[in-house]
């Protein structure tokens, strides 16, 4: 099949202008532009290949087949970690981290193991565990991730210059480590086209603020991707993650590495044991050959080369009961009435037998205002498809979270997964709805939720392989109208940089609802709150909009 490549030229001489950032954020984060030009271009049949005789060492440490996999304790199977390594970290937020094998590898030391690559979905939590211990001690000088979220000590290292993160998403990151696992060495993705990490903008090292500008250096840019038009639809290239060391905690390890994880901490743990040099597992159990049935098997021994006990003990980051009954008489704030109203609406886009996607925040508040009789199958992006409600006391599990890191449960016939299994349900349309959170909301459906250059840095998460496709999946933004500072979240044309171009089709906000000509651009005003008017809509919305002729209430 025949392709078209965009070439870098081209991108760079393009006149037509799709994202248009602010004055604050411009010089740090400019905008992509449209893809207008294009160039044919053919690769050679044959190509001679020639030994690489220049390759560096090798920093993974040495693997003998047929010795015993078995390790007395962590300090023993990390001990000959080589400084600039790059270590793949399985665990979502904290469960499933490999909290054992990381406090072994911190007592190394920077003197003994420094200058380390990591690649993780997130680099731990604020107030510790994760990755955080190497990231304080300095050991690590560089971070793949696709998510901050509250971890203000490493926002702030990152914001000063102390480290390196290359940004990615969350659905990336994991295609990219299973590519790198099955040899793959690149493939092209719909996610992030006509934002800042197609063109390479984001930054990945910043340096001493300028004092004349006021505003930080940058030290190294992200890397421009490589777009070609497949089906008449644009693509970015991105390039296969192998490491050095992969670092996983299990449920269940046999003494021949078979390894069996409990619900999500299958996240990541299963596509990082196969893209590395060398597996180190932690097991909550080690267990006698044959143990584990042939089917329960989530990662073949043939990835896993050292095995030990796992002494950290499990960490819940976020720990979310049920609300208890008895409360009906509590009164409601006006904060809550307000995400109330909006979620309530937001429930009528999911319907009966729908398979969707919930953002953290006023999102996963929509459930709970559904029918009785209605089944609708919640997907969370960490990988778990039949959310239920949180746990009681009784119920609650480290092993079972959402992607906000929360406690949760599991409806019957659910299922866990890993996450690059996740994604593939989200990039290939299989979900029927998405409903996410924002700054800001274009006219055209653009959307800006992931961060505030120079001042938040949080990182998109999943989100941006959530509006890839959004001609399958509908996404739905469900926002305040306006933000604290009381400016309109709708705008004519989005000042931050974007999660997806073209990508939203409907906005529900505690003032109305609109929906959005994707192709044309352009909003309609189909639905007003009770006691809102709509010259009140138009001095709260920073965009032109049309007012349907069949305007209804959101109750």
């Amino acid at each position: 099949m025949a392709s078209r490549r965009i070439s870098p030229i081209c991108l760079s001489r393009c006149n037509q202008t799709v994202l248009r950032q602010s004055t604050r954020s411009r010089s740090i984060f400019p905008s992509p532009c449209n893809n207008t030009s294009r160039q044919l271009s053919t690769t050679s049949l044959l190509r001679e290949e020639k030994a690489n005789v220049g390759k560096k060492r090798d920093p993974a440490p040495k693997i003998v087949r047929g010795q015993s996999k078995l390790y007395r304790d962590a300090d023993e199977a990390v001990a000959d970690i080589k400084s600039g390594s790059t270590i793949l970290s399985a665990g979502f937020g904290l469960c499933g981290t490999a909290e054992t094998i990381i406090a072994a590898i911190e007592r190394r030391g920077k003197e003994s193991l420094h200058s380390l690559t990591a690649v993780s979905n997130n680099a731990g939590a604020g107030g510790g565990g994760g990755l955080s211990p190497l990231v304080m001690s300095g050991q690590i000088n560089r971070l793949i991730l696709s998510f901050i979220g509250t971890n203000k000590t490493l926002e702030k290292k990152y914001l000063s210059g102390e480290i390196a993160i290359e940004l990615c998403p969350q659905g990336t990151i994991a295609e990219r480590i299973r590519a790198g696992g099955a040899g793959i060495p690149a493939f092209f993705t719909p996610t992030g086209i006509n934002t800042l990490l197609q063109s390479g903008d984001i930054p990945v090292r910043l340096g001493a603020v300028d004092e004349a500008t006021g505003k930080a250096t940058i030290l190294e840019k992200g890397t421009p991707r490589e777009t070609r038009i497949f089906d008449g639809k644009v693509y970015g290239m991105e390039r296969a993650i192998k490491a050095d060391v992969a670092i996983i905690r299990a449920h269940k390890v046999d003494e021949e590495g078979n390894v069996q994880f409990r619900y999500t901490t299958k996240a990541f743990g299963q596509v990082m044991g196969k893209a590395a040099k060398l597996t180190i597992v932690e097991a909550e159990q080690i267990v006698p050959v044959g143990e584990i049935h042939p089917d329960q098997v989530h990662l073949p021994g043939i990835y896993v080369n050292r095995i030990v006990p796992a002494k950290a003990e499990k960490v819940i980051e976020i720990r979310k009961l049920r609300e208890t009954a008895g409360k009906e008489g509590v009164e409601k704030s006006s904060g809550q009435l307000r995400r109330e109203r909006i979620a309530k609406r937001t429930a009528k886009e999911l319907k009966n037998g729908y398979y969707v996607n919930l953002g953290v925040g006023i999102p996963t508040l929509a459930p709970s205002f559904l029918p009785a009789d209605s089944k609708v199958w919640i997907q969370s992006e960490n990988g778990l498809l039949g959310m239920g409600a949180y746990p009681t006391e009784d119920e609650i599990d480290a092993d079972i979270i959402n992607a906000g890191k929360e406690t949760v449960t599991i409806v019957p016939g659910g299922s866990t997964f890993d996450s690059a299994e996740s994604f593939a349900m989200i990039r290939g349309g299989h979900i029927d709805v998405s409903v996410l959170g924002a700054l800001e909301v274009s006219a055209n459906g653009d959307l800006a939720n992931f961060m505030i250059p120079g001042k938040v840095f949080k990182g998109m998460g999943g989100a941006m392989d959530l509006v890839g496709n959004p001609d399958q999946t509908k996404i739905v933004v469900a926002t305040d109208h306006v933000a604290k500072d009381g400016s309109p979240k709708i705008v004519e044309m989005c000042a931050l940089p974007l999660t997806g171009a073209r990508c939203v089709s409907t906005i529900i906000t505690d003032l109305c609802v609109f929906e959005v000509d994707r192709a044309k651009g352009g909003l309609t005003l189909t639905e007003l709150a009770e006691g809102v008017e709509v010259d009140e809509i138009k001095k709260k919305t920073g965009a032109k909009f049309a007012v349907s002729d069949n305007i209804k209430s959101m109750e």
